[in-house]
């Protein structure tokens, strides 16, 4: 059996796209709609930067789905693969859920873009800058993760502020969301966690956290307007780790994710015990070795560039 997956945020970079937009008319195509649905150049931000505009969340979401698309559909149109036939299941990191869907058909790709434009809007608006901080905990289970979050919400006066974790991502990597101070609470005390290192990250919001909550109710009117239709293949959902396939049940997650946890490394393993032996990751080289890291003995493909793509369509 076999998943596709679609990584997320922090897998972008600068001249993402260009060869194959290059090399496939049918890259071009998806680079063109998504510029025509979102009114801007955004292939332009892409291919040229700078980077500080592409990592914008509201540029980026919809860039790394633009990416990975591409990849699907030079694959399906100058490969001859239908993802349809030859997928048991999708599945996504955080905005890749978005990308899963739009590969399986439950959105159109100018809805994508659209809603993906919209949620790092959102996200972005949700907390002002210097409010919010997200750290990676390297070498860090969840066990330890989750002690950690707890015991760094509680600053020193004793007011309480929001640390959780936000991404399980495989069995050494978890990172936690929250207040500013309470995150780097929290990298200051990973020692007396027993966990290697803590790691600030660059982002520009706390994502998956209830910080996030102005974004989820924005996205929540947004998915009302532009609902999923039918998937052609059944979702491993990030906020359940399980399967979901019912339209009205991916609407709900959709606005669930927003605020809550992506379960990655649960979702590798729930695959995995599903009978999945073969992941293909699309548009990147991220989540498939998280996938590799967390469920074991399985194949891990990744394709990003032309080569690449023909290898895959080779082995499929």
């Amino acid at each position: 059996m076999r998943a596709f997956v679609f990584p997320g945020q922090g897998s972008q970079k600068v001249g993402m796209g260009v060869e194959l937009a290059e090399a496939s008319a049918a890259a071009r195509e998806v680079f063109e709609e998504v510029n025509d649905a979102l009114g801007q150049d955004l292939f332009k931000i892409m291919a040229e930067g700078p980077e500080d505009q592409l990592t914008l969340t509201a540029n980026a979401q919809p860039a790394i789905m633009a990416n990975a698309i591409a990849v699907l559909r030079v694959l399906e149109k100058d490969g001859g693969i239908s993802l349809a036939d030859k997928a048991d299941f999708v599945a996504g990191h955080s905005l890749g859920e978005y990308t899963a869907l739009c590969a399986a058909g439950a959105f159109s790709l100018a809805d994508t873009a659209r809603l993906l434009k919209l949620r790092g809007e959102s996200m972005q608006a949700a907390v002002p800058v210097g409010v919010g901080a997200m750290a990676a905990l390297l070498g860090a289970d969840i066990a330890k993760a989750t002690a950690l979050a707890e015991a760094a919400a509680t600053g020193p006066d004793g007011e309480v502020e929001v640390c959780t974790v936000a991404n399980d991502n495989d069995p050494g990597q978890v990172v936690l969301s929250g207040h500013k101070g309470a995150i780097e609470r929290a990298v200051a005390m990973v020692k007396d966690h027993r966990i290697k290192r803590g790691v600030l990250l660059p982002v520009s919001a706390p994502f998956h956290c209830p910080l996030m909550q102005p974004a989820a109710d924005a996205m929540a009117k947004a998915l009302d307007e532009t609902r999923p239709g039918a998937v052609s293949v059944p979702l491993f959902a990030n906020v359940t780790a399980a399967i979901v396939t019912d339209p009205p049940a991916i609407q709900y997650l959709l606005v669930e994710q927003v605020c809550g946890r992506v379960r990655w490394r649960e979702s590798a393993i729930a695959m995995a015990e599903a009978g999945v032996t073969d992941f293909v990751e699309l548009g990147g080289k991220v989540v498939g070795p998280m996938i590799k890291r967390s469920a074991g003995d399985v194949n891990v493909l990744t394709a990003s560039s032309m080569a690449e793509i023909e290898e895959l369509a080779k082995s499929l």
